[in-house]
């Protein structure tokens, strides 16, 4: 098999770290194309250990901490997404945020992430500890879920409050989703792909959106499926079956976007 064939299967996963991360599909998107640029020019530097999935990931570590801190500057300055993002991120060590989506998201372990970060597990634990004190100080805000699975929809419920947010309300179609967003001071959304009379979560969303833009975060079975590059794609996305800690970090990531921070 060659390195190509071996890394294609783990783009999609790679694409859905680089978004969350900043927060941006066409930014994330770069970060991913810019490691493949890399790879292809040194494919013998490529290799460190017997895992793909964690050289891939070791590749676009390096390219994140070179250049992260620049990416979004400039001509987007103005753009209160990323002067929200910019801000919060000088008060989060930004090795700690990228180690907690590493465990959380990708579901790596500490001795993985430490490969991929070059730190030691020592260094990864306190960082990771120092990202989820972090999270317990954030503002908390409100979350309309749309899942037309009742027990998944109560996993969530039960999640977020723990969490300490409130559930703005559970929907479970595209015509009650945008209906109960208009009801509620909902500043977040959690939605499935795919709901119970057929209709999309995404379409939802984006009519969510066109009223306020708020953060959301999409759930499915299948995220390798919606993780192409070659369309308007979601930013946070989660798989199922899905974790308290992974919604917690997804949660988490997305608030740092949200304009209303930006004031």
């Amino acid at each position: 098999m060659s390195l190509g064939e071996e890394i294609r299967g783990h783009l999609p996963f790679l694409r859905r770290y680089a978004r969350a991360l900043t927060g941006s599909q066409m930014h994330g998107d770069n970060f991913v194309h810019t490691t493949l640029e890399v790879i292809v020019a040194a494919p013998d530097e490529f290799r460190t250990c017997d895992d793909t999935r964690i050289d891939l990931y070791r590749n676009f570590h390096r390219i994140w901490e070179s250049a992260f801190i620049s990416d979004g500057e400039g001509d987007d300055e103005s753009d209160p997404l990323v002067r929200a993002a910019n801000r919060k991120l000088r008060r989060i060590t930004p090795l700690g945020r990228q180690m907690l989506l590493l465990t959380a998201l990708e579901g790596f372990s500490v001795g993985e992430t430490a490969l991929i970060t070059g730190a030691d597990n020592d260094i990864v634990e306190s960082l990771l500890a120092e990202a989820a004190g972090e999270m317990d100080r954030e503002a908390r805000t409100s979350v309309l879920i749309i899942e037309d699975e009742p027990l998944i929809a109560m996993d969530l419920e039960q999640i977020v409050r723990g969490l300490g947010h409130e559930v703005a309300g559970v929907a479970t179609t595209h015509e009650d989703a945008v209906a109960a967003f208009e009801n509620t001071d909902a500043g977040l959304v959690l939605a499935d792909i795919q709901l119970a009379d057929g209709s999309s979560g995404i379409d939802a969303v984006q009519d969510i959106l066109a009223i306020a833009p708020v953060p959301a975060i999409f759930i499915t079975a299948f995220p390798e499926r919606l993780l192409t590059g070659n369309r308007v794609e979601p930013t946070f996305l989660i798989s199922k079956p899905f974790g308290e800690n992974t919604v917690r970090a997804a949660i988490s990531q997305s608030l740092l976007f949200t304009p209303q921070l930006a004031a």
